[in-house]
Protein backbone atom coordinates (compact mmCIF):
# COMPACT_ATOMS: atom_id res chain seq x y z
CA UNK A 1 0.00 0.00 0.00
CA UNK A 2 1.72 3.25 -0.80
CA UNK A 3 0.59 7.06 0.92
CA UNK A 4 1.16 8.34 -2.29
CA UNK A 5 -1.33 9.25 -4.90
CA UNK A 6 -0.83 9.73 -8.77
CA UNK A 7 -3.87 10.51 -10.05
CA UNK A 8 -6.11 12.95 -8.39
CA UNK A 9 -10.28 13.38 -9.99
CA UNK A 10 -11.63 16.49 -8.53
CA UNK A 11 -15.37 17.79 -9.33
CA UNK A 12 -16.37 20.72 -9.79
CA UNK A 13 -19.95 22.80 -10.46
CA UNK A 14 -18.56 26.19 -9.94
CA UNK A 15 -20.05 26.69 -6.29
CA UNK A 16 -18.14 27.72 -2.97
CA UNK A 17 -17.47 24.32 -2.06
CA UNK A 18 -15.62 23.17 -5.46
CA UNK A 19 -13.53 26.30 -5.04
CA UNK A 20 -12.26 25.00 -1.82
CA UNK A 21 -12.07 21.31 -3.06
CA UNK A 22 -9.92 22.54 -5.77
CA UNK A 23 -7.26 24.29 -3.36
CA UNK A 24 -7.09 21.13 -1.87
CA UNK A 25 -6.93 19.29 -5.17
CA UNK A 26 -3.93 21.37 -6.12
CA UNK A 27 -2.05 21.32 -3.37
CA UNK A 28 -2.34 17.27 -2.56
CA UNK A 29 -1.13 17.15 -6.36
CA UNK A 30 1.71 19.60 -6.01
CA UNK A 31 2.64 17.02 -2.55
CA UNK A 32 2.55 13.84 -4.62
CA UNK A 33 3.90 15.60 -8.01
CA UNK A 34 0.41 13.74 -9.18
CA UNK A 35 -1.68 14.36 -12.51
CA UNK A 36 -4.92 16.08 -12.17
CA UNK A 37 -8.53 15.77 -13.48
CA UNK A 38 -10.75 18.56 -13.27
CA UNK A 39 -14.34 17.23 -14.29
CA UNK A 40 -17.58 18.40 -14.62
CA UNK A 41 -20.87 16.72 -15.38
CA UNK A 42 -23.43 18.81 -16.54
CA UNK A 43 -26.49 17.24 -14.62
CA UNK A 44 -29.08 16.65 -17.82
CA UNK A 45 -31.92 14.87 -16.98
CA UNK A 46 -33.95 18.26 -16.61
CA UNK A 47 -32.67 19.72 -20.14
CA UNK A 48 -36.08 18.33 -21.87
CA UNK A 49 -38.22 20.87 -19.58
CA UNK A 50 -35.58 23.97 -19.82
CA UNK A 51 -35.00 23.29 -23.62
CA UNK A 52 -38.37 24.24 -23.74
CA UNK A 53 -38.26 27.56 -23.03
CA UNK A 54 -34.50 27.65 -23.67
CA UNK A 55 -33.30 25.60 -27.11
CA UNK A 56 -29.63 26.63 -26.45
CA UNK A 57 -29.97 25.30 -22.90
CA UNK A 58 -27.23 22.39 -23.42
CA UNK A 59 -24.97 24.52 -25.22
CA UNK A 60 -24.73 27.10 -22.47
CA UNK A 61 -24.40 24.85 -19.87
CA UNK A 62 -21.45 23.19 -21.57
CA UNK A 63 -19.61 26.60 -22.52
CA UNK A 64 -20.29 27.45 -18.74
CA UNK A 65 -18.65 24.15 -17.64
CA UNK A 66 -15.92 24.79 -20.33
CA UNK A 67 -15.23 28.35 -18.82
CA UNK A 68 -14.80 27.49 -15.38
CA UNK A 69 -12.45 24.84 -16.29
CA UNK A 70 -10.12 26.53 -18.00
CA UNK A 71 -9.85 28.65 -15.37
CA UNK A 72 -9.11 26.33 -12.84
CA UNK A 73 -6.70 24.54 -15.23
CA UNK A 74 -5.26 28.19 -15.50
CA UNK A 75 -4.74 28.03 -11.88
CA UNK A 76 -3.21 24.61 -11.20
CA UNK A 77 -0.91 25.31 -14.08
CA UNK A 78 0.39 28.84 -12.72
CA UNK A 79 1.04 26.69 -8.93
CA UNK A 80 2.92 23.96 -10.74
CA UNK A 81 1.45 21.10 -11.47
CA UNK A 82 2.62 19.37 -14.33
CA UNK A 83 -0.28 17.94 -15.28
CA UNK A 84 -3.54 18.91 -15.46
CA UNK A 85 -6.98 18.37 -18.35
CA UNK A 86 -10.46 18.97 -17.69
CA UNK A 87 -13.41 16.65 -18.55
CA UNK A 88 -16.88 17.80 -19.35
CA UNK A 89 -19.62 15.30 -19.61
CA UNK A 90 -23.26 15.30 -19.50
CA UNK A 91 -25.13 12.87 -16.98
CA UNK A 92 -26.31 12.80 -13.08
CA UNK A 93 -22.74 13.69 -11.36
CA UNK A 94 -23.29 11.37 -8.94
CA UNK A 95 -23.35 8.57 -11.10
CA UNK A 96 -20.86 9.11 -13.26
CA UNK A 97 -17.84 10.35 -11.06
CA UNK A 98 -17.53 7.98 -8.88
CA UNK A 99 -18.58 4.63 -11.01
CA UNK A 100 -17.31 5.85 -14.74
CA UNK A 101 -15.02 8.76 -15.03
CA UNK A 102 -12.61 7.86 -11.53
CA UNK A 103 -12.10 4.70 -13.25
CA UNK A 104 -11.61 5.33 -17.49
CA UNK A 105 -9.29 8.04 -16.04
CA UNK A 106 -7.43 5.85 -13.62
CA UNK A 107 -7.93 8.39 -10.28
CA UNK A 108 -6.50 6.95 -6.99
CA UNK A 109 -7.88 10.15 -4.79
CA UNK A 110 -11.35 11.99 -5.66
CA UNK A 111 -11.77 15.27 -4.41
CA UNK A 112 -15.55 16.93 -4.15
CA UNK A 113 -17.01 19.64 -2.06
CA UNK A 114 -19.40 18.32 0.71
CA UNK A 115 -22.06 20.18 -0.43
CA UNK A 116 -23.06 23.13 -3.62
CA UNK A 117 -26.36 22.14 -3.84
CA UNK A 118 -29.43 23.78 -2.67
CA UNK A 119 -31.84 22.09 -0.18
CA UNK A 120 -34.22 21.53 -3.03
CA UNK A 121 -31.83 20.26 -5.80
CA UNK A 122 -29.97 18.06 -2.76
CA UNK A 123 -33.37 16.17 -2.59
CA UNK A 124 -34.22 16.01 -5.69
CA UNK A 125 -30.69 14.73 -6.46
CA UNK A 126 -29.20 13.35 -3.82
CA UNK A 127 -25.79 14.32 -2.39
CA UNK A 128 -23.03 13.90 -4.95
CA UNK A 129 -20.37 13.77 -2.33
CA UNK A 130 -22.56 11.53 -0.40
CA UNK A 131 -22.65 8.71 -3.37
CA UNK A 132 -19.09 9.71 -4.66
CA UNK A 133 -18.35 8.55 -1.18
CA UNK A 134 -20.16 5.58 -1.67
CA UNK A 135 -19.29 3.99 -4.94
CA UNK A 136 -15.73 5.00 -5.45
CA UNK A 137 -13.15 2.79 -5.71
CA UNK A 138 -10.19 4.89 -4.80
CA UNK A 139 -10.36 7.00 -1.46
CA UNK A 140 -12.34 10.01 -1.32
CA UNK A 141 -11.53 13.63 0.26
CA UNK A 142 -14.43 15.14 0.63
CA UNK A 143 -13.65 18.95 1.52
CA UNK A 144 -15.74 21.53 3.92
CA UNK A 145 -15.57 25.36 3.64
CA UNK A 146 -14.51 27.31 6.83
CA UNK A 147 -18.37 28.19 6.76
CA UNK A 148 -19.46 24.57 7.26
CA UNK A 149 -16.47 23.81 9.92
CA UNK A 150 -17.03 26.57 11.92
CA UNK A 151 -13.33 27.43 11.37
CA UNK A 152 -11.98 31.20 10.58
Amino acid sequence: MTLKYSHILVALDGSKQAEWAFKKSVDIALRNHAALDLVNVVYNRTFGMIEAYDRDYSKKAKIAAREILEKYKKEAEAAGVETVETIIEYGVPKEKIPREIAGRTGADLIICGATGLTGAERIIMGSVSQSIVRYAKCDVLVVRTEDETGRE
